[in-house]
């Protein structure tokens, strides 16, 4: 096999979204409007948490800063691609693209995250409704966000850092719409054992240990409603955790979809378009899932929307 040149990256290219000009003004409005809809969405929903006092629970809190960061996440992929699109120019700088590997890791991250404590929350609000108030008290549930932002923040600057003394190689496409860390590392022409072995650790932490918490949960959950004496109350305790159900669902199921798609396709551009879809509509969804499965909440939205006269 040739040896390709090796340098120290200065432009990544990322992968044109369509090499059809008349779908290019399609698809930049669709991402856009795409982009609007979760940013508007997630914001309302922060509105209307932050207003109505009925809602300065640990659910609503946990569920704000679930909305805080579908933005975050949205607002480091998005923006890029659409100027991409609109400017025709598919490159990115090696700073940005270190960049934006960087915030995708803490949001992703901090998204499943959040899926997990939110779930607990549902746990203790069901199994052990009479100690809710004293395990899940406001400086635990500030505690919890701000020691795993904290976690996974240190996470994203180690692969970042790590990032930094691989030496890559002159072909730097990458077969995505933004920059994702797994496929920056398969550019590189120098050891990358160690950025693997981080990977894996990462995935087993942030990924595994989430989904080990939120189905240890529902499994405690499942038992106790079982166990109720009537359907009303069986009916009540599970539809406290629909929404959350839903949204994992989605969350969880895009994410494995992403990656069977990566395991069983040839086609990069399929793989590409379901890994941005990934970053994009499990976080428009939620506002709809909230606010359509949950009375309190559209209760409190219609407040915020009465109160507002330009909404």
């Amino acid at each position: 096999m040739e040896q390709r040149n090796k340098t120290h990256a200065s432009d990544f290219l990322l992968m044109e979204v369509t090499e059809d000009p008349k779908l290019r003004s399609f698809l930049f409005s669709l991402f856009l409007s795409m982009y609007l809809v979760t940013v508007l969405g997630n914001l309302l929903i922060i509105l209307a948490v932050s207003s109505d006092s009925h809602l300065h629970t640990p659910m609503y809190f946990f569920l704000s800063n679930l909305s805080v960061n579908d933005i975050c996440l949205t607002t480091t992929t998005i923006p890029k691609m659409l100027v991409n699109i609109q400017t025709q120019n598919q490159s990115i700088t090696y700073t940005g693209c270190l960049t934006q590997i960087c915030f995708v890791l803490v949001f992703a991250s901090l998204e499943s995250s959040l899926l997990a404590v939110m779930a607990y929350d549902r746990y203790v609000a069901i199994c052990h409704p009479l100690r809710y108030s004293v395990i899940m008290s406001p400086r635990l549930c500030g505690l919890v966000i701000l020691l795993t932002l904290f976690i996974i923040i240190m996470d994203a600057l180690l692969h970042t850092l790590m990032l930094l003394q691989l030496t890559f190689c002159t072909d730097l496409e990458i077969p995505l719409f933004f920059c994702e860390v797994v496929q920056v590392i398969k550019l590189a022409c120098s050891d990358t054992f160690i950025n693997n072995i981080l990977i894996y650790l990462a995935t087993s932490i942030f990924g595994g240990i989430p989904v080990c918490g939120i189905i240890f949960s529902y499994i405690q959950i499942v038992s106790s409603v079982l166990r109720m004496p009537s359907a009303s109350g069986k009916y009540r305790a599970f539809s406290t955790c629909g929404s959350h159900l839903s949204v994992v669902s989605l969350f969880y199921g895009t994410g494995l979809g992403v990656n069977i798609s990566f395991a069983l396709t040839n086609s990069s551009r399929n793989t590409a378009v379901l890994s941005m879809m990934y970053t994009v509509v499990p976080q428009m969804m939620n506002p709809f899932i909230y606010s359509l499965r949950n009375r309190d909440m559209k209760e409190a939205l219609r407040k915020l929307i009465v109160k507002t006269p330009f909404l």
